[in-house]
């Protein structure tokens, strides 16, 4: 299979890979779209035979459910079902943080193919705020299922090029809509009725853009735990399993710089949270590689950006491992700690 890449610089291209991109889901096709997180692998969501291209083209296991993509706000009502005791909190959500990397699980409707949901009876759904998904997904008119366009397990892609390296040949057509504004993939929460007082539980099954401090305005704001169910290879939601998001090349997330010890005639890459020698990290080696997420003061969001694009640019150098600093527990700094951690998980 030739994989085609269609550019979005100017209207004409813009028009053009929308019309492609809308044609080649109607066939039945998969396609790669940008989003503001990073790249999705898209397929309309109420065909299962389309859908089922998706799990072939990133060897995907068919236990891990997808996030599906709206074309307009109120489409959720169309596949999922609102529990009326969290209704209020629902829509408070989708009017303040759609379009935008929040994802909703909801109860689905029986219109969702099982395949979508790996059998459970719960959904994700989210709109996106990138200008030329919106096209594309307004145009298409139908919910589009689109986990990340990359081999599953593999580092997310955000960028069309990053798409390229890992499903070139595996799939009909990539629409570049530059790089990704964001960075990491969209915030996936769960609303609980209350259990004492008024508020409503509010569960971050995976933490995201949409940050702790955003959500808690609206509920009591809880962190899923791990469990068992996603070491058998159940996950509630992507993202969940233990080992993920790794790059080809050994990564390892360091607590402390007294736990690098270097083995001699190996090469060794950090990838630094703020690039400050304070922190203990920069000059702990003669590092042969060093990428730095926001050099000076450090920002969480300005890593988050530069997060998976700055791992990637480290898998390509040949290195024999890539040394991580932790990164700060708040904000997206836990979505960043939460990434390392799975990456370095067989490590």
């Amino acid at each position: 299979m030739v994989t085609e890449i269609l550019h979005t610089d100017n209207e004409v291209d813009a028009r053009e890979a929308v019309n492609r991109a809308v044609a080649t889901l109607q066939a039945g096709d998969v396609v790669a779209l940008p989003t503001e997180t990073v790249y999705g692998l898209g397929a309309d969501a109420l065909d299962p035979a389309a859908v089922e291209k998706i799990f072939e083209a990133k060897e995907r296991p068919h236990f891990d459910p997808l996030i599906v993509h709206l074309p307009h706000k109120n489409a959720y009502l169309e596949i999922a079902e609102v529990p009326s005791e969290v209704k209020h909190t629902i829509v408070q959500l989708v009017e303040t943080f759609w379009p935008g990397p929040l994802t909703i699980l909801l109860p689905k409707k029986g219109i969702v193919p099982d395949i979508v949901t790996a059998g459970l009876p719960t959904i994700g759904v989210r709109m996106s705020e990138h200008p030329v998904f919106k096209r594309i997904a307004r145009s298409f008119g139908r919910p589009i299922a689109a986990p990340s366009a990359n081999r599953f397990g593999c580092l997310s892609p955000t960028s069309a090029e990053a798409v390229l390296d890992q499903l070139e040949g595996k799939i009909p057509l990539v629409i570049n809509g530059g790089a990704c504004s964001r960075g990491l993939e969209s915030t996936i929460v769960k609303v609980l009725p209350p259990e004492k007082g008024p508020k409503p539980i509010i569960e971050i099954i995976r933490p995201g853009p949409i940050t702790e401090e955003d959500l808690k305005k609206f509920g009591k704001v809880v962190f899923a735990e791990r469990n068992a169910a996603v070491e058998d290879n159940a996950p509630e939601a992507p993202g969940q399993l233990l080992s993920h998001y790794a790059p080809r090349t050994r990564l390892r997330l360091l607590d402390n710089p007294s736990d690098f010890s270097p083995e001699e005639g190996k090469k060794y890459g950090l990838l630094s949270y703020r690039g400050q020698e304070k922190d203990g990290y920069i000059n702990l080696h003669d590092w042969d590689e060093i990428r730095v997420l926001s050099p000076g003061s450090g920002r969480v969001a300005e890593a988050g950006i530069r997060f998976f694009s700055s791992i990637r640019e480290l898998d390509d150098l040949f290195l024999d491992e890539i040394i991580s600093e932790p990164m700060p527990d708040r904000g997206v700094g836990k979505a960043m700690l939460e990434k390392l951690r799975k990456a370095s998980y067989e490590s």
